[in-house]
């Protein structure tokens, strides 16, 4: 199963055009996504945020590690919902089609790949902080998934990917930042 979730990150993230082509015609049953590529990498980027903090802080400190793990885990399960719920919301009221929140889970699921990624390689090697700026290629990975995955018109593609890729770096943000402000202990 994690070989397969490894492919289809770099797929996702080294050729996007093809990747959301195969992604377009790949049958998935109900949740099958969900248990087979979300959870899985958001078991990853958590179990990482945790060894992370664990190993690279000078104090050997398991209480730190916990709470970053659960603030991982949080901001990244909770920013994958809140995006896939918001986009849905928006792909009913902007782009006036059909909610279907299947087609966005998966879509938001797949555009985040190079941002668990990011957040797996920068929780493990904090001193690689530079790599942040990478996070912005989603938009392109937004840009090439809009058109043959969502089936955006050229005309709102555009406006698409702004709102999408908005939605989606910014979700798992806020809520980190929030549960930071709510818990200040969970600050590290």
């Amino acid at each position: 199963m994690y070989k397969e979730i490894f492919r289809w990150v770099i797929a996702i993230i080294s050729q996007p055009a093809k990747a959301w082509e195969e992604l377009r015609q790949k049958e998935e049953k109900g949740d099958e996504f969900l248990s087979r590529f979300v959870y899985p990498l958001v078991g990853l980027v958590t179990v990482a945020a945790f060894l992370g903090v664990l190993f690279t802080r000078k104090e050997f400190d398991v209480e730190m590690a916990l709470k970053a793990s659960v603030r991982t885990l949080v901001s990244a399960f909770g920013g994958f919902y809140l995006a896939a719920y918001l986009l849905n919301e928006l792909w009913q009221g902007m782009f006036k089609r059909t909610k279907d929140m299947r087609l966005c889970q998966r879509f938001v699921g797949y555009a985040s790949s190079l941002m668990f990624a990011l957040n797996i390689v920068l929780v493990l090697f904090p001193e690689f902080f530079f790599l942040q700026i990478f996070v912005l290629y989603t938009f392109y990975i937004v840009w090439e998934g809009a058109g043959p995955y969502m089936q955006v018109t050229e005309a709102e593609r555009l406006k698409f990917v702004a709102l999408a890729t908005m939605v989606i770096l910014l979700t798992p943000w806020c809520i980190g930042l929030l549960l930071s402000m709510l818990m200040p202990g969970l600050s590290f």
